[in-house]
C-alpha cells in the first residue's frame, strides 16, 4: 500500500496543507489578538475543506511587511479561500491577499490530461528521487493545477494530489478533453499485455499495456482492435485481449466471486510502496486495483478506504464476513492516540484473505493451516464490506464518461 500501508491520494505532501509552524510564519509588527484570529480562521477552514492533506490543497502562509498581514500561498478549492477570507474579514481585520487559486494562471487553458504511458509514476514531491505516492494508468485522465520543470501538480480520479512527469501526460484544453471523453474507447482485460504497429503480434510493439489501460477505439482489423493513444500513436490490440469499453461495463457482473476472480490474476506481484497496477501494488493499491477492474473507483489509501462501505460485525469472530469483504489492519486507539490503519487485504473464504505484503499472497486466520498469518490477525481493527454499499467515497464507472 503506502504510507499509511506500511506500518499515502498518506504521503506528508508539503504542498498539501501545511504544518502548524508553516501557518504561524513570522508576523512581527502584527497584535497578537490579529495572529491568534487568522490561525483560528486557517484551521477552522482546513477542517471544514481541507481534512485530508492527500485529496484537498489548502496551503496558506502569513506574513507582514510595515504591519500590514500578507495572506499568501495556494488551494484548489475556491469556496475555501473565499470562505477564510470572508472569516477575516468579519472580524474586522486589514490583509493583502496573496493566495493563488489553482489551476495556475500561466498553464493557460490547458488543465486537464491524459496519461499517455501504460504506467505514470506519481511522486510526493517534484523530483525524481521524491517518494512514490500513486500510479495512473494509460488513459487516466486528470486535472492539472500547476508545473514546475518537468513536473506538473495534478489530481487522479481518486482525488489523490501528486507530482507527474509532464512527458506521461497528454495535455488538453477543456473542449480537447470532452472530445476525448465522448469518443468510444477499448479497455485492456489482460494483466500485461502489448499494443502493435500492425494487426500482427510480429509487428513492431507500440507499448506496453496494462490491465485497465484505456485507448479510444478507431476500427476494427483481422481480430484487432484499431486504436489511438491520447497523445495520437495509433496501433493495434488483439480483441481476444481487450473489449470496447461500453461492452465491458454492461458485461460487468460485480459480485463476491468477479471481486475474487480478479484478486486472483494479481497473485505473485511484487510489493511496491505507490504501486497501483498490474506491475507491482502496495497493500491499498491491490485493493483499489480489484475494484476498479470492477467498475468502482474507491479511495487511494488504507486509511480512506476504511472510510467507506458498510462495518461487519466481528466481535463474536468471522462467520458474517463475505469474500469481498475488506480487511484493515493497525493500531488500535488508546487514551493518548488515535487509531491508526496501516493495512489492507480481502477476504476471500475458507478462513483466508488475499493481501499485497512483500508481494500478492493468501494468508490464513486459521492457526492450523500453513499460511497463518497471527502477526496480521492481532493487529485486525475492523472489515468493510464495500459490495453493493453506497457509503463512503465510491464511484461506479458510467457509459457516459471514463472515470
Amino acid at each position: 500500500m503506502k504510507r499509511i500501508c506500511v506500518l499515502l491520494w498518506a504521503v506528508t505532501l508539503t504542498w498539501v496543507g501545511c504544518r502548524t509552524q508553516k501557518n504561524t510564519a513570522v508576523m512581527g509588527g502584527l497584535k497578537e489578538e490579529v495572529k491568534n484570529t487568522v490561525e483560528a480562521a486557517m484551521a477552522e477552514t482546513r477542517k471544514q475543506y481541507a481534512p485530508d492533506k492527500r485529496v484537498a490543497l489548502f496551503k496558506v502562509e502569513t506574513a507582514s511587511r510595515n504591519g500590514q498581514l500578507i495572506l499568501r500561498g495556494e488551494t484548489n478549492l475556491a469556496d475555501a479561500k473565499t470562505t477564510f477570507l470572508e472569516k477575516l474579514r468579519s472580524q474586522g481585520i486589514e490583509f493583502k491577499d496573496s493566495i493563488a487559486l489553482l489551476p495556475a494562471a500561466d498553464l493557460g487553458d490547458k488543465t486537464y490530461g491524459v496519461v499517455t504511458i501504460s504506467v505514470a509514476s506519481i511522486r510526493s514531491d517534484p523530483k525524481e528521487s521524491a517518494e512514490l505516492a500513486t500510479q495512473a494508468t494509460l488513459g487516466t485522465p486528470l486535472k492539472i493545477y500547476k508545473r514546475v520543470g518537468f513536473w506538473c501538480l495534478v489530481q487522479t480520479p481518486d482525488d489523490y494530489i501528486s507530482w507527474a512527469d509532464v512527458g506521461a501526460i497528454k495535455w488538453m484544453n477543456e473542449s480537447q478533453y470532452a472530445a476525448w471523453q465522448s469518443t468510444p474507447k477499448v479497455i485492456y482485460l489482460q494483466p500485461s499485455g502489448y499494443a502493435y504497429t500492425e494487426p500482427n503480434p510480429a509487428s513492431q510493439i507500440v507499448s506496453d499495456l496494462v490491465g485497465g489501460s484505456i485507448l479510444r477505439l478507431v476500427g476494427e482489423k483481422r481480430g484487432f482492435f484499431h486504436v489511438a493513444y491520447p497523445d495520437g500513436r495509433e496501433a493495434y490490440v488483439a480483441k481476444t485481449e481487450a473489449q470496447t469499453y461500453d461492452a465491458w461495463l454492461y458485461s460487468l457482473k460485480v459480485n463476491e466471486e468477479s471481486l475474487v476472480n480478479t484478486a486472483k490474476r494479481m497473485m505473485g506481484l511484487p510489493y511496491l510502496w505507490g504501486g497501483t497496477s498490474y506491475k507491482a501494488v502496495d497493500c491499498s493499491g491491490f485493493t483499489k486495483t480489484i475494484f476498479f477492474m470492477n467498475g468502482m473507483i474507491i479511495p487511494r489509501d488504507a486509511s480512506q478506504q476504511v472510510h467507506t462501505g458498510k462495518g461487519v460485525d466481528i466481535s463474536q469472530g468471522f462467520g458474517e464476513l463475505r469474500p469481498g469483504d475488506l480487511l484493515f489492519f493497525g493500531k488500535p486507539a488508546t487514551d493518548t492516540s488515535s487509531e491508526r490503519v496501516t493495512h489492507v487485504g480481502m477476504w476471500i473464504g475458507n478462513n483466508e484473505f488475499i493481501h499485497a505484503s512483500s508481494h500478492v499472497r493468501v494468508s490464513s486466520i486459521d492457526p492450523a493451516a500453513s499460511n497463518y498469518d497471527e502477526f496480521n490477525l492481532k493487529r485486525l481493527l475492523r472489515v468493510k464490506r464495500i459490495l453493493n454499499s453506497p457509503e463512503g467515497d465510491i464511484v461506479q464507472l458510467s457509459k457516459s464518461k471514463v472515470f
